[in-house]
């Protein structure tokens, strides 16, 4: 079958397949691969006038192809013999093609329609955009601020934790010792009303455990919070102690 050839841009081989599939109105999964063939070496044939030979090498590679398939489907074959369908792997590349050809023309719509959308220009007042939240200075105790006895608890939390035995931790289920931030408020009490002064760092490694060091630092904040001691610094990154007020 002799068609006019009237030549257009086609993005590769599989583009102008695709064409000759649509123009014949056949299915893709069952290419008259000798008409399709012989349309296609047609088309090639206008083509090599206009185009030079490096543009048209991936042409020519679908070309041989072509031909392949061609012959292995004119090729007699016994009725008993099962063989796999040599079209199926160019209908498998057609489809692939197919699927991103379409996806990128949808791409493409979505690009020209949002074009079309304007935006309403910025209205937020100078004040908001200038505003800034007020900063918050730190909570003072004392000279001591919350932070830096926090930094110090935390401190003691990570060398309790890294003295732990990292397989006996791990035998069985361990009842332990419950702790109660009362009974411990009443023993920092009686321990600062005695020396008069302790070294918080110090108060905090000597407990035997993770939880008892927990306590501890929640019963010296009730501590300061009721008044009963006092938390002072000689000066930065010195030692914090622990006074009674009495």
């Amino acid at each position: 079958m002799k068609i006019g050839v009237k030549l257009d841009a086609f993005e590769g081989p599989l583009d102008l397949l695709l064409h000759l599939i649509e123009k014949n109105k056949v299915s893709i999964y069952d290419i008259p691969i000798v008409e399709i063939t012989d349309q296609y070496l047609e088309y090639l044939h206008a083509m090599e006038a206009e185009e030079s030979m490096e543009s048209l090498s991936e042409f020519l590679v679908m070309a041989a192809t072509l031909l392949q398939i061609k012959s292995r489907m004119l090729l007699p074959r016994e009725e008993k013999e099962e063989e796999e369908d040599p079209r199926e792997e160019l209908v498998r590349r057609l489809m692939e093609y197919k699927m991103f050809k379409y996806a990128a023309m949808e791409l493409k719509d979505l690009s020209v329609d949002a074009q079309k959308v304007f935006y309403r220009g910025e209205s937020v007042p100078r004040e908001i955009r200038e505003y800034q939240d007020p900063v918050v200075p730190e909570e003072i105790v004392g000279d001591i601020s919350l932070t830096r006895l926090n930094e110090v608890f935390q401190m003691v939390i990570r060398r309790k934790k890294d003295m732990e035995d990292p397989v006996r931790s791990k035998f069985g289920k361990i009842r332990k010792e419950k702790y109660r931030v009362e009974d411990r408020i009443t023993d920092i009490r009686k321990m600062v009303k005695g020396m008069r002064r302790i070294n918080f760092r110090t108060l905090l490694d000597i407990q035997p455990s993770r939880e008892k060091v927990i306590v501890t630092f929640l019963a010296v904040l009730e501590l300061m919070k009721m008044g009963e001691i006092a938390v002072t610094q000689e000066e930065n990154f010195a030692e914090i102690y622990l006074d009674s007020v009495e």
